[in-house]
């Protein structure tokens, strides 16, 4: 019989090391879920303008066709966590790429307004189902000592999603000459926008065949042996046993809640389940998702043409990955709730300063919105903080926290819940801002502004730090002292 080690070597846990190579290898492939969430949220940007040209559409409309797919998304993120639970992560992650390779095709394709909403609204199914699984996953695999870093992946994949969606976008504008020109096969550039996303979605639906499945599901399904195996390669020999020993502890149980709703008696539902719910609507309400859906038609407002204004965007999305991997080399030495506050006075700043800015603006008869020097430079500055401000605190950390504070015998539940709050909150943003925006951009973004201070309380007050916790130990942050007691 073979010795297992007393203790765990030094460095198992960074990149260097086999165990985190492998974790983080496990964990880039189902991040790639966050890829196509990001790709998908931002791909419509460099569009929307040809789009609502293309179809005559109305301010209000040209805000539904853009945020109908968040209401898919919110579809799917509900049904995610009992789908996994029920089949296994990786067949859902492999009806998430189908259902988000067939929008792609189809929205590339559309020959009117309702059949484009069909397709945006199935796309959005399979990037809900994406955003529930890749997190999930993530939070069962990695091991504690670098769980924080791993689960920021998803952030970091959307955050790449997000710049290759307006790159391609900028890059098939330049060469039509612009994104209402035709392109190839006479398709016009907005329509191969679209069509990009076939290749990611393709990428992905190969990861669910090629990745193991998650130890938690094997174990919970009595494949005990397949589970063990897998944690062999993930955690060091000394730390073998007490893994799959806690897990099988933990699961065991939850089967003696099996079926246990999340059901409470706060407005009906668990209090925890509520923390997730209101830290998934904070990261919408502060407006970010209007950067990246919008941003190319806000710097033409100010004055830049459509290539520079795509070009601004490609900036924009360069910026937040670069931050976005700050947080990821920060979230599990600083922990998250020095960072979370941090971006939240960063966020409310930068869009009171955005706000003031557009106090300046002048409209013509058309209703286009122009905003000269120096609040022009001033709002871009500011919008450029804003996206730093959230990508290296808001934008990964949620995702982080969301796959931690769930007690497990609700996470798959649970999860979906929050994230289909954040898909709903992302969609009322999204659908009110070309709406809002012709009102009052200083409302707008003052607006914004006032969620994002209110978010600095909210985690000040509410939320405790879980750096280093076992990840089945972190619900108990969250229970009242009185409730602790036995």
């Amino acid at each position: 019989m073979t010795d297992v080690p007393a203790s765990i070597p030094t460095g198992s846990f960074t990149l260097k090391g086999p165990y985190g190579r492998r974790a983080a290898g496990l964990s880039v492939a189902a991040a790639v879920g966050g890829f196509l969430f990001g790709f998908d949220s931002s791909v419509i940007n460099g569009a929307v303008d040809s789009i609502a040209g293309h179809f005559e559409l109305s301010e209000i409309v040209t805000g539904f066709v853009v945020a109908v797919a968040l209401l898919g998304c919110a579809v799917g993120a509900i049904v995610a966590g009992n789908l996994s639970d029920r089949w296994g992560r990786l067949r859902v992650m492999f009806l998430g790429a189908v259902m988000f390779f067939v929008s792609s095709i189809g929205s590339t394709l559309t020959f009117s307004v309702p059949d484009l909403i069909l397709w945006r609204v199935i796309g959005g199914i399979g990037i809900g189902i994406a955003s529930v699984v890749a997190p999930a996953y993530i939070a069962e695999i990695a091991p504690r000592q670098i769980r924080g870093g791993l689960a920021s992946l998803q952030q970091l994949a959307i955050t790449l999603g997000i710049f290759t969606a307006l790159l391609s976008d900028a890059l098939l504008a330049w060469a039509a000459g612009s994104a209402s020109s035709p392109l190839w096969l006479g398709l016009e550039a907005w329509r191969w926008m679209f069509l990009i996303g076939v290749i990611p979605a393709a990428v992905y639906g190969v990861l669910a065949f090629t990745v193991p499945e998650s130890p938690r599901y094997l174990i919970a399904k009595g494949r005990t042996d397949e589970a063990r195996e897998i944690f062999s390669r993930l955690v060091p020999p000394a730390d073998l046993d007490q893994t799959v020993n806690e897990l099988t502890n933990a699961i065991e149980e939850d089967k003696k809640t099996q079926g246990v709703s999340l059901r409470g008696p706060v407005f009906g539902l668990q209090a925890i389940v509520w923390v997730g719910i209101i830290l998934s609507m904070f990261q919408q309400f502060v407006g970010i998702n209007v950067i990246f859906y919008y941003s190319t038609t806000l710097w033409q407002s100010v004055g830049f043409p459509e290539s520079a204004s795509l070009s601004i965007s490609v900036v924009t999305s360069i910026t937040n990955v670069m931050v976005t991997v700050i947080a990821i080399l920060l979230v599990d030495r600083i922990g998250r709730k020095p960072i979370l506050l941090t971006g939240s006075v960063m966020m409310a700043l930068s869009l009171g300063l955005m706000a003031i800015s557009f106090m300046f603006s002048t409209t013509d008869a058309e209703g286009a919105v122009t905003l000269g020097a120096p609040w022009g430079p001033i709002a871009l500055v500011a919008a450029n903080i804003f996206v730093i401000g959230f990508g290296a605190s808001w934008g990964p950390l949620v995702w982080v926290l969301l796959g931690e504070i769930f007690p497990s015998r609700i996470r798959g539940k649970a999860l979906g819940v929050a994230a289909g709050a954040q898909w709903i909150a992302n969609f009322l943003i999204t659908v009110s801002f070309p709406a809002m925006s012709a009102w009052s951009l200083p409302l707008t973004y003052g607006m914004y502004a006032v969620f994002a201070a209110l978010s600095f309380f909210y985690v000040l007050f509410k939320i405790p730090e879980t750096k280093g916790m076992e990840l089945e130990k972190t619900e108990t942050l969250f229970i009242s002292p009185a409730k602790r007691r036995p």
